[in-house]
């Protein structure tokens, strides 16, 4: 529920201690354990787990709250970050978190996002392409969707660094960071686990897409 320092999926940004995102995917890891107890009719077990982590969801809101966004760690106000991680809410249909908290990062998201996307969080401007999609894909309506999809694909047509496409880029000036052709970038498939039909037009696109 808290995390101790330690590295996260965001390693290379370095450790830290309370981070929100880490603590979103813990949550998550709970009502997904009940979730197989359930299907596995330990009906108790699943019930247990699925109480506590239904506790810490709404904790973690208390906790988190940046007024007009979640905080960054739990302890620092001033700060934020993609809540990647609560895209599995929707996709694996936990419904530990109300749609209230997406929409309040989404709309914060977008008052910060820069020409070639949105930073992963406040202390940087690198963006995580993967993560950038897993981010798009916490909207329920097309246009919300579109407004976090188009700079990203503004970024793979003009970066000026003609390389296998990176996964860590400036979300500024569109050049890459230093990753290339990672398979993490496979994580920009995610659209299909959630709705099909917002994949397909965006790959429709790819013809166009410079060489």
């Amino acid at each position: 529920m808290d995390p101790k320092n330690q590295l996260s999926t965001d390693d290379f940004m370095g450790h830290m201690a309370r981070n929100t995102n880490l603590s979103l995917k813990a949550i998550l890891t709970l009502g997904c354990y009940a979730s197989l107890a359930r299907q596995l009719g330990h009906s108790g077990l699943a019930s247990d787990y699925r109480e506590e982590a239904e506790s810490m969801a709404a904790r973690w809101m208390v906790m988190a709250d940046g007024g007009d966004r979640y905080r960054l760690p739990f302890d620092r106000p001033g700060t934020w970050s993609q809540k990647y991680n609560l895209v599995w809410d929707r996709i694996l249909g936990l419904d530990l978190f109300p749609s209230e908290v997406a929409q309040t990062e989404l709309t914060w998201y977008l008052s910060v996002q820069d020409e070639f996307g949105l930073p992963l969080d406040n202390r940087s401007k690198i963006a995580k392409l993967d993560w950038s999609v897993w981010t798009a894909t916490l909207a329920h309506d097309r246009e919300t969707f579109d407004q976090f999809i188009e700079p990203i694909y503004h970024f793979v047509n003009t970066t000026p660094d003609r390389i296998a496409l990176t996964d860590a880029y400036f979300s500024d000036t569109g050049k890459a960071r230093k990753f290339t052709a990672r398979s993490v970038v496979g994580g920009v498939f995610i659209p299909m686990l959630a709705e099909p039909e917002l994949w397909q037009s965006w790959v429709s696109r790819a013809g166009e897409l410079r060489p």
